[in-house]
């Protein structure tokens, strides 16, 4: 007589799922800056990134539009290293020193691409186009970065603070890829002193919001910027 199968019997023929392999995007990432070590950014061809990378050129467009966009893609990866940190423990701590506990995980994150880095540099600063499309790349990291601190990110003000943050980083990015100190002493130094100056300019920003609030409010009158009030009346008088 046929033994009928277990359950144990039943889920160990059943197929096991795959674990995910590597996401195809991270070779060609390592193929440009594998490229960047050895060449400028402007003769980096997208024949010479699928060649590095060992893709055809229609896998390659098909995971990246152009070359800047895999420069965005090392950033995306970059923003999920720092990301996957808990940083609940410094929920405490002042907004400064939150900022730069991420930001230097950041470039401790960077670190090992520095030289790729510097060649990326100097090639985007000669392309305007190619920097204005990095510099919307850097606000939506740096939004990112905001809320890793737990800085609030999102609305015109938010967008504020994301762009300064962006010129923070740009400001102690020279000072890091010149630092030759394993621990990034003179980053820190560095990251420590910007941030600082941004934080003074931030409460002056904020005070002359509330000295001008008053004038503000005239102006949105005399320019048409009426109450709901003032909208309420008209449709009284009318009626």
């Amino acid at each position: 007589m046929a033994r009928n199968p277990s359950s144990s019997d039943a889920s160990a023929a059943k197929p096991s799922k795959a674990a995910p392999g590597p996401d195809p995007r991270d070779k060609v990432i390592d193929a440009l800056f594998s490229l960047l070590a050895e060449k400028p950014w402007s003769e980096i061809g997208l024949h010479d990134l699928a060649d590095r990378a060992g893709v055809g050129l229609a896998e390659l467009r098909g995971l990246f539009p152009s070359k800047g966009a895999v420069l965005a893609g090392f950033v995306r990866r970059i923003d999920l290293d720092v990301l996957d940190h808990d940083v609940k423990d410094m929920a405490d701590e002042p907004a400064r020193e939150r900022l730069f506990d991420v930001l230097m995980r950041r470039f401790e994150a960077l670190a090992p691409y520095r030289e790729g880095l510097r060649a990326a540099r100097r090639g985007v600063m000669r392309d305007p186009l190619g920097a204005a499309e990095m510099n919307k790349v850097a606000v939506s990291s740096m939004q990112w970065m905001l809320a890793a601190a737990g800085v609030q990110e999102s609305g015109p003000l938010g967008a504020a603070r994301a762009q300064a943050l962006v010129l923070v980083h740009a400001r102690v990015f020279e000072t890091f890829l010149n630092d030759a100190d394993q621990g990034l002493a003179r980053t820190m130094k560095a990251l420590d002193e910007e941030l600082r100056k941004a934080e003074r300019w931030a409460r002056r920003a904020d005070d002359a919001l509330r000295l001008t609030a008053p004038f503000r409010e005239v102006c949105d009158r005399a320019f048409g910027h009426r109450s709901r009030k003032d909208e309420a009346d008209d449709v009284a008088s009318a009626a």
